[in-house]
């Protein structure tokens, strides 16, 4: 995060030059109700990236205030994809190790005259509420005496009543011309068992009661989140100041981070994974952080990705090819190159020796020589790639064709000699002839070719599932506030997957899970840690070689 861009850290270095703290407290706190996504990872990065530089302390806490919505697999996931990031918290805290807490501070509150028991439903609280230019009406439930709020309060927790019977509500202002600040809710009946505390509880407190009073408790002192709580900023305020906490953390809010081609509310990609459009929450057209982990992006390319968006009161909409940029500076020095063919076309040298097999020499990494070399098996069969041929190609067209002569990479120069094709006149086969002469390496000088096409050795060569993807949005500009009308589902890209069946060299073999490489020609990949098997590895192709993004 550069110095310019950051009035967080600025922010952060004046109250540790001033003595208004000793030490910095941040934390991250997700609610476990769905998997986190890109725009999580910034929050991540800014929190742990802060505490970090300002030796200072993170806390990873769970806001599981809703326990029909939150679920044990997402508080597993969320632990996973911080730690895969890189980041490890100082203490792991859950809102609900607060209830008691919490509950003793809301009747501090009804003891003070401040919140009140109210028995209209959630259509009459919001019909009372008023709107931005009309100001709200008192609730007839307003003016209940102490005495009878805390008997209330306290039936409600010992189960007396059934869900939407009566809520808590703070008692501030009908009138303000903030509507946060209209008597919110605080408190609601849920009979539900939640992942943490079982049925201990069937009450809890709202999110905007709980927040404030979790960051006290906790010490945060620099409360940091996104622009969409500026205007609850006030009530997060009352909640401290009026629940009498001994600590007074201050929000600060950071414009939120969105990409391109997808969607980041949590209720949207919940409901791709329910109605099967993708393979779960780790699917890897999803912007989830398991979803950019299954396809091969690595922690290092993500941080540096947030790093480069800046941090800003502005709401930033990045282009994806940004993030895909950040992952091939990673992986050019990192990922072994090799050669892969997705849609296989064999190629028969007729003139190579039946039976013989060389191994040629490659080097892994070129960019990269310490990593040494590889071995390449040659032989009379090989395979190339369907789109490396034509029968009537146009002009300009430098790869092979009747009569056209081509170099393999790593091999020989090849020369098509004749056309194989099955009954329906899909061309099946070539024949070609080989020049030994050619060979890699060997400095020959005799003529030029301006075609290298990659291949594999048929014989020697494994089977291999590629993945490749393509937008699951097809609309940049979808604006995730669409109107009623049209279904963020409309605009899916029905072809946002392609499956390709082919080889790849033998070397590859025992590629593991997450392993990543880069195919000649065709990009960077990552072996598939959900379907890859030890008979056939699968591939996502994680970004292609090369973008028109360039990094300002």
């Amino acid at each position: 995060m550069e110095e310019n861009s950051n009035f967080i850290k600025t922010i952060i270095k004046e109250d540790l030059e001033s003595g208004k703290h000793d030490k910095i407290v941040t934390r991250f706190p997700p609610e476990p109700n769905g998997y986190l996504h890109i725009g999580h990872a910034k929050s991540i990065v800014i929190n742990f990236g802060l505490a970090d530089e300002f030796n200072g302390k993170t806390n990873l806490r769970f806001d599981d205030t809703n326990p029909l919505k939150e679920d044990q697999e997402y508080v597993d996931s969320i632990k996973e994809d911080v730690s895969w990031l890189g980041y490890e918290w100082d203490n792991l805290f859950f809102a609900s190790d607060y209830f008691e807490e919490m509950y003793k501070r809301a009747v501090l509150l009804i003891k003070k005259g401040k919140a009140y028991i109210d028995d209209l439903n959630a259509d009459q609280i919001r019909e009372y509420r008023g709107t931005l230019t009309e100001p709200g009406k008192e609730s007839p439930y307003r003016s209940r005496s102490i005495e009878e709020n805390l008997d209330l309060f306290e039936r409600m927790r010992k189960g007396e009543f059934g869900n939407g019977e009566k809520v808590l509500r703070a008692k501030i202002d009908m009138a303000s011309p903030n509507v946060n600040l209209r008597d919110p809710v605080i408190y609601r009946i849920a009979h539900a068992t939640h992942h943490n505390t079982g049925d201990k509880w069937c009450i809890y407190p709202m999110y905007a009661f709980a927040h404030p009073l979790e960051d006290a408790i906790e010490g945060v002192t620099h409360s940091l989140c996104t622009t969409e709580f500026e205007d609850q900023r006030p009530l997060y305020e009352w909640v401290v100041a009026e629940c009498e906490m001994e600590a007074t953390p201050q929000q600060i809010e950071f414009g939120r981070l969105n990409l391109t081609n997808t969607v980041m509310s949590k209720r949207k990609l919940k409901q791709l994974v329910d109605e099967k459009y993708v393979d779960g929450w780790d699917d890897p057209r999803l912007p989830t952080i398991s979803g950019l982990r299954r396809k091969g992006y690595t922690p290092e390319a993500i941080r540096e990705f947030v790093m480069a968006a800046g941090v800003s009161k502005g709401f930033s909409t990045v282009d994806e090819q940004m993030l895909e940029h950040f992952v091939r500076e990673d992986l050019k020095l990192k990922a072994p190159r090799t050669m892969g063919v997705l849609k296989p076309l064999k190629v028969v040298i007729t003139n190579y020796p039946e039976g013989e097999v060389e191994w040629l020499d490659a080097e892994i990494n070129p960019e990269n020589p310490e990593m040494g070399i590889r071995k390449i098996p040659f032989s009379r069969e090989i395979y190339v790639e369907q789109d490396d041929f034509m029968e009537n190609p146009p002009a300009k067209y430098f790869r092979l064709f009747p009569g056209n002569e081509v170099r393999l990479k790593h091999a020989y120069f090849i020369k098509c000699e004749e056309i194989i094709k099955d009954e329906n006149g899909n061309v099946i086969e070539l024949r070609c002839t080989y020049d030994p002469e050619t060979k890699s390496g060997s400095g020959f000088t005799g003529r030029k070719v301006k075609g290298t096409l990659h291949w594999v050795d048929a014989t020697h060569s494994l089977p291999a599932e590629f993945r490749l993807y393509e937008p699951l949005i097809r609309d940049a500009d979808l604006n995730e506030d669409e109107g009623e009308d049209k279904s963020f589902l409309d605009y899916v890209n029905e072809n946002s997957l392609e499956i390709l069946e082919g080889f790849i060299e033998p070397n590859m073999k025992d590629a593991k899970a997450q392993d990543k490489f880069q195919f000649f020609r065709h990009g960077y990949f990552n072996v598939d840690p959900k379907h890859s098997t030890s008979e056939k590895h699968v591939f996502n192709r994680i970004v292609s070689l090369k973008s028109s993004f360039k990094l300002k």
